[in-house]
This record gives C-alpha cells, structure tokens and sequence, in this order.
C-alpha cells in the first residue's frame, strides 16, 4: 500500500469527525454487484409506489463511476439527528424526527463542503462530488459495505454504538484510499419492526413496499392516500418512526449537538386543532427551511384531513 493512502485516509476520517460526523468509512468505488438482483426485483414489485424517480439511472445508481467520472473512493458519513426531547404526542399530530429542525441535505452540504475545502488544503486538489440523498445513489449500500453498520429488517442502517437515526452522506472522489469492511449483522431474530408496522410495509427481511409505508403516504405520494391507510396512520402527518422507535439498537440514541436540527416553537406548541387550520402563509413560516416544505401546503393539508377521517 503507498503511504499517502493510509495517510490519506486517516485524515479524511479525523476530518469527519471534527466536523461531526459520527460515522465515516471508506469503499472502492465500482459496481456493486449485490445489489442489482434486488433492487432489479424490487422496482418489478412496484414496490416504489408512484416513486417513478427510482426506475431512472439504474445504472448510475449502482456504479458511482458513471456517476462521477474516475472515482476511485467512495467516503460514507453518518450524522446523528437524534433529539434530546421528542416533540408532544398527547392531542398532537407527529413529525418524523429527522424534519425537527432546519432541511439536513442544505445543512449536510454545507458542512461537506467546508470539510471537502480543508481536505483539499492538506493534501491538495483532487476531484469529487457530494451527495446527501438527493442523486442516485445506494447510500445504505455503500455505508454498510464501509463498515459504518448493517442493514436492519425495516431496512434501516444500524450501528451498535448509535441506533438508526442518523442521516447519510457520501463524497466520491478520485483519490486512491484505504478501503473499510461490512461489519456483522446484529437483528438476530428480533421482529420488533416486522410486527410494529402498522400497514406491514416491511414485507420481509430488508425489504420494505414502499407504496405501504406511511413516510411514502404522507411524503412521496402526490395523489389522495389509499384508504388502505384509514385508521393506521397513528397520527403520523409527516413521516414516520416507528419501526426506528421500536428497534432495541435505539437505545443507545444519544442527543445530536446540531442547533439547526432543533424544532420551532409552532411544532413544541401546536396541538391538533392549531394543525387542522393551518393556512399557507403559517405553512410557508413555519416550515421555510424544514424538510417539511417538501410536501407542500397541499400535501400536509391532506395528510391532515386524512387523519381526521
């Protein structure tokens, strides 16, 4: 092995860390030739719902080197968006905890870009993108092929050290690194998020139906929800957690120490009558720099009357 490659690598990861990440392992970029099979299956499953976006770069998607041109390293960051206090439950409608605060892939590339800048300081120029959930790539794949944890039953990543809830991140790049491994699976058989699910989106192990989950119903879908979805929406007008909030690994969450992340007082005050006659323009204020923006005024609306049904 060169030198540099170790030297490299040790300090893209000290990097990571000062700049909070709490995760970060490296892969060799190339195509990831486990995954094809199943995601091939999953898209004839139609299990993306109306998620068309999906179908699109299949390719791409499974080989970052078309994604970027001569990458040779594929970096995966995990950042913790656990909270310190969960947002009121009792007579209130729930928000997925990762859209808390401010939209994580704004914050997210905004801190890669400042650690990216200072990488290239100290070893110099190289060539690379980042990307944090917003371009075809298997983020999960590649973050489990590091070592940063496995693949859980709800197919959500897990780590011994943290639980789940965490977003991920990647920069691939043109540098030659020292690459990292899978770890070992650690669900057992634990069914906790199986049998928690309430519209049995997790149709087996790994392998969710997306047009069943409540995150899609509420986020991905544009048309009205099914009413498939009548009296297990448990209050969920935005995402959902509880196949996270069940998982025993979660018990070791410890509170993120992101500012950003941290709800507004509309969403630690407002209970549901206040949710049921939300105008645009409180939409529009309140969730200005959230995730939540993504759904639309129209789309929370409809949530909400849908849980109201």
């Amino acid at each position: 092995m060169k030198p540099q490659v170790e030297i490299y690598s040790n300090l893209i990861k000290t990097k990571a860390a000062k700049f909070g990440f709490n995760g970060c392992g490296i892969s060799r970029a190339g195509f990831l030739e486990e995954e094809a099979r199943p995601l091939e299956n999953w898209l004839k499953n139609n299990f993306n719902g109306e998620m068309a976006y999906m179908e699109n770069h299949f390719d791409k998607r499974l080989n970052p080197q078309i994604l970027v041109e001569g990458s040779k390293s594929v970096i995966s960051l995990s950042y913790n968006y656990f909270p310190e206090e969960e947002l009121p439950a009792l007579e209130h409608f729930k928000i997925s905890k990762y859209a808390y605060g401010q939209d994580y892939h704004e914050i997210l590339k905004e801190i890669l870009a400042e650690m990216v800048a200072e990488l290239k300081e100290e070893i110099g120029d190289f060539e690379c993108r980042v990307f944090v959930d917003s371009a075809p790539v298997l983020e999960r794949s590649w973050a489990r092929k590091s070592g940063i944890g496995w693949v859980g039953k709800n197919a959500n990543l897990i780590t011994r050290q943290n639980g789940s809830f965490y977003f991920l991140a990647e920069i691939i790049c043109d540098l030659e690194l020292q690459e990292d491994y899978p770890t070992t699976d650690h669900c057992g058989t634990c069914r906790k998020c199986i049998d928690a699910c309430p519209t049995q989106a997790i149709v087996s192990d790994k392998i969710i139906d997306g047009s069943k989950c409540i995150s899609y119903a509420t986020i991905e879908l544009k048309s009205e929800i099914p009413d498939d979805f009548t009296d297990k929406m448990e209050d969920w007008m935005f995402g959902c957690d509880i196949c996270q909030d069940v998982c025993p690994w979660n018990r070791f969450s410890a509170p993120h120490q992101q500012e950003k992340f941290k709800p507004n007082s509309y969403l630690l005050n407002y209970g549901k009558e206040d949710w049921k006659a939300l105008t645009q323009e409180l939409f529009s204020e309140i969730f200005r720099k959230s995730p939540v923006k993504r759904t639309k005024f129209a789309g929370l609306k409809r949530n909400i009357e849908f849980l109201g049904k």
